[in-house]
């Protein structure tokens, strides 16, 4: 797990999903004065250079951010997403990438924090410089998922937990469930936004079962596939799962997913926005 460089990766299309939806998740979340907690368990390096030696080995982000950076009237549900991009390329050229970190930091409040476990050590170090002597972002070097727990519920009695892993070890799908029911126990009405790869899809469904059977209430699935589902394809398309959405997200991702499908995928991938656990009648979120 700890041979994974995000670095690799960044801007990809499946970065464009994670950090759209949860940008808008984050705007839901400013709708109320009051202050939230804002937690990633698997935070990187904060941002990235998207012409750097492990962007150029890969060229995925020619695949994700950079078409959507060629658009010239992309939908409002990227208004929020597209301004930390550009905020990061003050010159007009697309170099710079900003993480889940450095995303959330340019949209979070005065009153707003921001806890960030990172176990890779010179990831580590990049988020901690990046972050130094920001007193609204605590940089941790930790297992995030193992540490989850001891976290909730925040000072402040609203929360976002992102969780998202590599993947490499088949045991993370497992310690990923567990960690979130864990954490649900404690913190029920928290929002968590947990990103899954679509690799195999009989795995993932079984897997997607298994959260469905938790007895957990509010489960979204949303999902983009830029290519058909098949053995040795390598990564065809990720999601998120989310457990207590803000209001209107789903509408709003079916808006998004359609777009994104016609300049990602050429209009041939596949999309989805499905309630897996569906709301339960008169419940109330913060």
């Amino acid at each position: 797990m700890l041979s994974y460089r995000h670095g690799f990766h960044a801007g990809n299309f499946a970065d464009v999903l994670k950090h759209a939806l949860l940008a808008l998740t984050i705007q839901a979340l400013k709708q109320k004065d009051k202050p939230f907690l804002y937690i990633d368990t698997h935070a990187g390096a904060g941002k990235y250079r998207l012409d750097s030696e492990y962007a150029r080995k890969t060229g995925e982000c020619a695949d994700g951010v950079v078409k959507l950076w060629r658009q010239a009237e992309p939908p409002p549900e990227l208004r929020d997403y597209l301004a930390a991009v550009r905020a990061e390329n003050v010159g007009g050229e697309l170099l710079r990438y900003p993480g889940s970190p450095q995303l959330a930091r340019r949209l979070l409040r005065a009153q707003d924090r921001l806890w960030l476990s990172e176990l890779h050590n010179t990831d580590f170090a990049a988020l901690r410089e990046l972050f130094a002597g920001d007193k609204q972002v605590t940089v941790s070097m930790e297992d995030g998922l193992e540490r989850l727990e001891k976290k909730l519920p925040p000072p402040q009695k609203r929360g976002l937990v992102l969780i998202d892993p590599s993947y490499e070890m088949r045991s993370e799908y497992r310690q990923v469930l567990q960690a979130v029911v864990a954490a649900h126990r404690r913190f029920a009405t928290g929002v968590y936004a947990v990103w899954y790869p679509v690799l195999e899809r009989a795995a993932l469904e079984k897997w997607l079962r298994e959260w469905a059977a938790t007895g957990i209430e509010r489960q979204l699935r949303i999902e983009h596939c830029v290519a058909p589902d098949g053995a040795g394809r390598g990564m065809t398309g990720s999601g998120m799962l989310f457990i207590n959405p803000p209001w209107r997200l789903d509408e709003q991702a079916k808006v998004l997913l359609p777009w994104l499908n016609h300049v990602l995928a050429d209009g041939r991938g596949e999309w989805l926005v499905h309630w897996q656990v569906p709301e339960s009648a008169g419940a109330e979120f913060e």
